[in-house]
């Protein structure tokens, strides 16, 4: 057998002295930290932003031809879009995702108009069957339980319709109604969604109903007439408003009985209770007032002066500013404002810039989560669902939007002076189209991202460096 010679290499030659790989794996280990720690920053940067981007209020307004729901940036206390509605724009709802706004028509209609907040444009019209009065969203955002008047079929003011929303679509149903009491006035959830609370306002009890099975479990005699109600962040207390005797009861979930009557200002409306669950804040429409109640304490501590005739109330996610709306109901030109208070120091310390647009008679105010800026598109331009198309001719107008004393950057008056500039194009789009399509301009992006593209320069240069 002939045999094969190999040829063999010396194992030192495969050797590569020690020293001569110290400075490659030390530069490789260098730039792995280096890179790893630009990317935790960019995350970092990024989720701060997003999480600490303020949330948009939605007020509502009887308007001058039609409703209208303005939009505003809590970060700013500014205008930053309009939406008309058919008929007057009475109370608000929003779902927990924040992405949209269940508006009642109060003009005497049976609708309720669905807000798609990214668009700002109503998507959808509910007919509920009877005058709807108060509107609550459960905390999956699953349905809408809309108060009624009274029914036209059969004349009863028993009736709670509830609208079974499907999240994504435009199926928006009508299901069987709930009876309760008599004349109910407005719900609220408990936060695990379990139970409603049920004020009615022509006997004087709040009604506990079980959220799964709609039955009554108890009733509970509370106040004169009550209305509105809020349940605390926990789900321990009900506050509900008798608008009649001035006062706010108190509802303890454990027992379903009440444990304190709370007086407050001259025609208490709308009642909302802090993230924290500490403060309670009331609005008082004959006192032109906010009532501050501690909640430990089951005390008034503070009562803050606000605008003509306060319905509406509303708290920020934050804790940090409550929405008051002014409906200015009893003036001459009922134009109503927005007054902003600080919850810090119990002051006003803002009126919302709505510019050239007047709020008429604005009732009702809701606030949703806190989103990114970047994850919805706001603008300054009234959407086309719209009867009345002299009225939005005038407030997509070509002019200047006229918000005095707006903070906005140089990218920012970019985008409005293109939207503006724009609109007659779109208007005959819209009418094309149905009107179902908006311009849309991107808020400025937030100190995350842009904090952490900085950042990420600065790295590079020290690493060349």
């Amino acid at each position: 057998m002939k045999s094969e010679a190999i040829s063999t290499t010396p194992i030192d030659s495969f050797l590569i002295p020690l020293s001569s790989m110290i400075t490659p794996n030390k530069a490789r280990r260098e730039h792995t930290i280096i890179r790893t720690l630009r990317i935790t920053i960019l995350v970092v940067l990024v989720l701060v932003g997003v999480a600490g981007a303020a949330p948009f209020a939605y007020v509502t307004s009887i308007g001058i031809d039609t409703g209208t729901v303005f939009v505003i940036d809590t970060a700013t206390d500014n205008l930053t879009a309009l939406v008309p509605v058919e008929g007057w724009a009475g109370e608000a709802a929003i779902n927990p995702a924040g992405t949209k706004v269940y508006v009642t028509d109060s003009s005497g209609s049976t609708n309720v108009f669905v807000i798609d907040t990214k668009t700002n444009t109503v998507d959808a019209v509910v007919d509920v069957g009877g005058y709807p009065r108060g509107i609550a969203v459960n905390p999956k955002g699953s349905r809408v339980y809309v108060t009624k008047r009274y029914s036209r079929v059969d004349d009863d003011s028993n009736n709670v319709s509830v609208i079974n929303v499907v999240i994504g679509t435009s199926t928006n149903t009508v299901m069987d109604p709930v009876n309760l009491g008599l004349s109910t006035y407005n719900i609220a959830f408990t936060p695990d969604g379990k139970k409603i609370y049920a004020t009615n306002s022509l006997n004087n009890t709040t009604s506990v109903i079980d959220a799964t099975t709609n039955k009554i479990i108890t009733t509970v005699p509370v106040g004169d007439h009550p209305t509105d109600i809020a349940v605390s962040p926990d789900g321990r207390k009900a506050y509900v408003i008798n608008s009649g005797s001035n006062d706010i009861s108190v509802i303890g979930s454990a027992t379903s009985t009440v444990t304190a009557t709370i007086p407050v200002g001259d025609g208490p409306s709308d009642i909302a209770v802090s993230p924290d669950g500490t403060n309670v804040y009331v609005t008082n429409w004959r006192s032109n007032n906010v009532s501050v109640i501690n909640a430990a304490t089951n005390t008034v501590t503070a009562t803050i002066s606000v605008g003509l005739t306060p319905f509406g109330v509303a708290v920020t996610p934050d804790g940090k500013k409550v929405y008051v709306v002014n409906s200015a109901i009893y003036s001459s030109d009922y134009e109503g404002n927005v007054s902003v208070i600080d919850t810090s120091t119990n002051k006003v310390t803002a009126t919302v810039n709505t510019g050239k647009y007047t709020m008429n008679c604005p009732t009702g105010v809701v606030i949703g989560p806190s989103i990114s800026s970047d994850m919805i598109d706001q603008k300054i331009k009234v959407t086309s669902y719209e009867t009345d198309q002299s009225t939005m001719a005038t407030l997509n107008t070509t002019e200047d939007i006229g918000v005095k004393g707006t903070n906005l950057s140089s990218e920012e008056k970019n985008a409005v002076k293109l939207n503006n500039s724009n609109n007659n194009s779109e208007s005959n789009n819209d009418s094309s189209s149905g009107g179902k399509e908006s311009n849309k301009s991107n808020s400025t992006p937030g100190f995350g991202l842009l904090g952490g593209l900085v950042c990420l320069y600065i790295g590079q240069r020290l690493r060349k460096k």
